[in-house]
């Protein structure tokens, strides 16, 4: 019965449902289904954000409809800022979004900068706040997905990832749901050229957790050639996301872990100089975030022209860059039962032994009709084996504390991350974050009502305004 509902929907057409279809990314998103468009035949692609969003959404809107209309495929284009009415009887649900915008992430990048801790999206104590920020809203979409669409596949490429599926499975129960990163893709792309094998097939193995995962690399007759990729890492071409600064890895580690480290792994590895770098860049002309603000304005000065109807260059100045090709691979693996490998946070299930069966990992898994297989990796050295555990310790603490609101959990979340330094400094900078990000956390306003009591303020002119504007 199942299969033949698959097959109904495929002859009358696929509805995708875009939460954040206001990004700048979605340009991409696009490019990516009508590439795919003979195998996936999409009837109509919903665009929802939300009202602060909605020129960038309408912008947007016309440029999808002019793509699609230029690759001469009739597939109807809507925007709305109502979830609701999108969501219903949707196939396929992708969540692209980011709560309180890229003014939040100026927040998450500034405030930890100015008490000499790294300032960074996904890692530390701003990967946190954006969990924080980030989970209670994924609750409102389960929620109404379970009662609009309770057979719909959601495909998660909000940061952070990982934590974010993990909350969606192991907490929501919302099986049906995979978590997409561009970094593996990026590795895979780029490694076989440093070894003379760009027109050679090689075969990857993934595992570990979403920006903390390792991998191993074998030729097509099955000899490892791992070790010969890993000569290169600290080339300028080595395999690393552009967005990530490039301090050298130490050789002797690498070799001795036999295993090819993911780029975000310098920000542990080499934390001091990651650091200091952030702090110089910082100092000399602000965060990432802020320049991508800019970056961005210049993508939808682009994006309005009504000549336009291609993804831009420019895009891939954004960051982020194949996040929504892969989301596309992605559904199209699911709606046609393609049984292709993918890197995908999913349901361990056993592929990782040192991993809780049902913890949400990044592995190397097969995608089909029903989902993600993980295949089996097996264990890791202590090192890793100590590393990834007490990851995914913090990432508990900190989706129990976003659901909850408990204080203590965030306190331990802040204790196990090594990116954070334990210490006065470092509560400092928790509790002037909770009030930064007060609009969008209010199950931690107790605790924030007694900090403002206190007199928790901010020296930083940027984050006063912003807070000042209501951001």
């Amino acid at each position: 019965m199942k299969l033949y509902q698959e097959e109904v929907r495929m002859e009358q057409g696929i509805k995708i449902v875009t939460i954040g279809g206001g990004s700048s990314y979605t340009p991409e998103l696009m490019e990516g289904f009508i590439k795919r468009y003979q195998e996936l035949p999409i009837k109509e692609i919903w665009l929802v954000d939300i009202e602060d969003g909605k020129e960038k959404l309408e912008i947007i809107g016309k440029m999808s409809q002019r793509m699609w209309e230029a690759a001469g495929h009739k597939v109807e284009i809507h925007t709305t800022l109502d979830r609701r009415e999108a969501l219903t009887n949707a196939d396929f649900v992708t969540t692209q979004f980011r709560v309180g915008l890229l003014n939040a992430r100026i927040k998450d990048e500034r405030i930890p900068l100015l008490h000499g801790m790294l300032g960074q999206e996904t890692n530390g104590a701003g990967g946190i706040f954006k969990a924080l920020r980030t989970i209670p809203v994924m609750e409102e979409i389960v929620s109404d997905m379970r009662e609009l669409c309770p057979d719909a596949w959601l495909i998660n490429f909000t940061n952070p990832s990982g934590m974010i599926t993990e909350a969606v499975i192991r907490r929501m129960g919302w099986k049906r749901c995979i978590g997409l990163c561009n970094v593996p893709v990026i590795s895979m792309m780029n490694e076989p050229a440093l070894i003379q094998s760009a027109g050679e097939e090689l075969h990857y193995r993934f595992a570990g957790l979403n920006h903390f995962h390792w991998h191993r690399v074998f030729d097509r007759n099955g000899n490892e050639v791992t070790r010969d990729i890993l000569k290169h890492i600290n080339e300028e071409n080595g395999g690393t996301p552009v967005n990530i600064y490039h301090a050298p890895f130490y050789m002797e580690l690498l070799d001795s872990m036999g295993m090819i480290p993911c780029g975000y792994h310098r920000y542990y590895f080499a934390e001091r100089e990651m650091r200091e770098h952030s702090l110089r860049e910082f100092r000399k002309g602000g965060t990432r975030a802020e320049q991508m603000l800019e970056t961005e304005k210049e993508l939808f000065e682009l994006y309005k022209d009504p000549a336009l109807n291609h993804k831009p260059e420019q895009l891939s100045r954004r960051g982020g860059a194949f996040y929504s090709d892969a989301a596309c691979e992605c559904i199209n693996a699911i709606a046609n039962d393609k049984n292709i490998r993918m890197v995908v946070s999913t349901q361990n299930q056993g592929a990782i032994t040192c991993m809780e069966k049902d913890a949400v990992v990044e592995v190397t898994s097969i995608i089909s009709a029903s989902g993600a297989q993980p295949l089996v990796w097996g264990d890791f050295r202590p090192s890793a084996r100590g590393w990834l555990q007490m990851m995914k310790a913090m990432e508990e603490c900190v989706i129990e504390a976003a659901m909850t609101g408990d204080i203590g959990l965030l306190e331990e979340a802040f204790c196990l991350n090594p990116l954070i330094e334990n210490g006065e400094e470092s509560w400092r900078m928790m509790e002037e974050l909770l009030v930064a990000h007060e609009k969008y956390i209010p199950r931690f306003a107790k605790t924030i009502n007694r900090l403002k009591a206190k007199g928790i303020d901010f020296k930083d002119p940027i984050v006063s305004r912003l807070i000042g504007q209501g951001m």
